[in-house]
């Protein structure tokens, strides 16, 4: 970590664009012990049957056909701070070709900073991600699956708890999102559009609520309903793991929890709690099954106020 290599690479951002994104990923670098994937076979043998096991456990409870992708990746910090370069670079285009060129020269450093920092933080606490490649150009089919091993072994010493059960259940949360993104083929280009309507709105100073609003709701959605597969599809009690979870992100000092805020991760934690509590009324009204329609077409993701009042949704699926 080269914290004063990290400034310099801000400093110094160049090229015409608000965003210099060579320089982005070299400060988020410079600040970031890039961590070891030195595994032993043990450990390797282990991610591989973690995902294995998740895929057919979350078929099984779900009725759910879907692959995990070929695309599974072992990383380390710097490894998903590249990764992650490649998608934030695609969500801004629209904005760095339409934003405002206001103290260029001044915007790009600021920008840079930013955009550095975040990727910085993230890549220090990431444990796993699903990326299904939104905006990405090629397959439709493409997706991939990390997991940023490093965070995964510091984040189970200071809770406390057995590595490879910890690394099992962060295999299992990120196989539920390929199990919802398999089982609905039209969900990719419906958040896509969503997010471009949103993005190219404010490139134009304008904001697109509605966009914004029915991307929340998919999103609320995507996460609510992982969580209730990994409710029924984990083969072992995990409520400790979430307790420990929950503490630490609580205990958190004032700096920390603001940055999580700014992050927008506090939302991220929302959508999981909102979209668990949907989906667990239609399923102790109804069943399973009958959740597993919200991914049927676009038509039948629940709008914002059927979140908060899912009998609503219910009567207008039919069920």
């Amino acid at each position: 970590m080269n914290l004063y290599r990290s400034v310099r690479a801000v400093t110094g951002a160049s090229g015409n664009g608000p965003i210099d994104w060579g320089a982005v990923a070299e400060a988020a670098k410079s600040a970031t012990d890039p961590g070891s994937i030195d595994l032993s076979a043990a450990e390797q043998t282990g991610y591989a049957s973690d995902v294995r096991d998740a895929r057919a456990r979350v078929r099984d409870v779900s009725g759910v056909s879907f692959d995990v992708p070929d695309t599974i990746e072992i990383q380390n910090r710097h490894h998903w701070i590249d990764a992650n370069i490649t998608t934030f670079r695609r969500v801004m285009e629209p904005i760095e070709e339409h934003g405002p060129a206001v103290l260029p020269g001044v915007a790009r450093v600021v920008n840079t900073g930013t955009m550095s920092f975040m990727l910085a933080l993230l890549g220090n606490n990431v444990l796993g991600q699903y990326d299904p490649l939104l905006l990405a150009d090629g397959d439709d089919d493409d997706h991939a699956l990390y997991f940023v091993h490093p965070n995964i072994e510091r984040i189970a010493g200071k809770l406390n708890v057995d590595f490879d059960r910890f690394r099992r259940w962060i295999a299992f949360h990120e196989v539920t999102h390929a199990a919802e993104f398999g089982a609905a083929p039209w969900l990719s280009d419906h958040l896509e559009a969503r997010m471009e309507s949103g993005v190219e709105a404010l490139a134009h100073g304008e904001v697109d609520r509605e966009a914004f609003r029915e991307l929340d709701a998919a999103m609320t959605s995507v996460e609510g309903y992982a969580e209730l597969l990994m409710d029924k599809a984990f083969d072992d009690e995990y409520e400790d793991l979430r307790r420990k979870i929950e503490a630490r992100r609580k205990g958190m000092n004032p700096l920390s929890k603001l940055v999580r805020r700014m992050l927008g991760l506090g939302m991220k934690r929302r959508q999981y709690e909102r979209g668990k509590e949907f989906f667990e009324y239609v399923v102790d009204v109804e069943s399973i099954e009958t959740a597993t329609r919200v991914w049927d077409a676009p038509e039948n993701l629940p709008t914002d106020d059927e979140l908060d009042q899912p009998e609503q949704w219910l009567a207008r699926i039919g069920a």
